[in-house]
């Protein structure tokens, strides 16, 4: 019964994909999958319906992994035409960055030792003030005022960073 619908099957796919070979192929899988639902004792009514659904089904999935595939050697584009790194990988973001994070390592290290012990436990080892108070064995009012002293350098940091990265600062005045 299934020998019968072979030839309009494969003529049908041919029109949709204009290849034979690809058609023949997936002629074949809609096939061995009616053939495989058959052996598996699901009733099928209509075969020929199947046989064009499942074939329609994978024509679908054909065309969504050619899509998937589908994009512009990158070698043979142009310099000018290739697409850009993220921001992130781009070099002068990338010297920034490391800038911006020895201008706050180089003002975390100018703390007095007890005040950098403090922000560091507190900030970096996610202590509550509370056991930064209990580990350093001080008061928690002097853990506060430690990481106090200590965000409004690294705000001033900030500040200082920000004012070297503004149009203004690299302007000739």
């Amino acid at each position: 019964m299934l020998e019968r619908y072979y030839r309009e099957l494969l003529h049908f796919l041919q029109r949709q994909v204009s290849d034979r070979d690809a058609a023949a192929d997936l002629a074949q899988e809609s096939y061995a999958r009616v053939l495989a639902a058959q052996h598996a004792g699901r009733d099928i009514l209509d075969v020929r319906a199947l046989l064009y659904r499942t074939a329609r089904n994978l024509l679908v999935d054909r065309h969504r992994r050619t899509e998937v595939r589908r994009h512009d050697d990158l070698d043979a584009l142009a310099d000018t035409e290739q697409p850009p790194a993220p921001r992130h990988l781009q070099p002068e973001e990338a010297l920034a960055s490391q800038q911006i994070l020895r201008a706050y390592s180089s003002t975390i290290d100018r703390l007095p030792p007890r005040c950098r012990e403090a922000f560091v436990l507190h900030v970096f080892d996610d202590l509550s003030h509370a056991q930064v108070a209990q580990q350093m064995g001080i008061s928690v009012s002097m853990v506060e005022k430690h990481i106090v002293r200590g965000m409004l350098a690294c705000k001033l940091c900030e500040r200082s960073v920000g004012a070297q990265d503004s149009p203004a600062a690299r302007t000739p005045g």
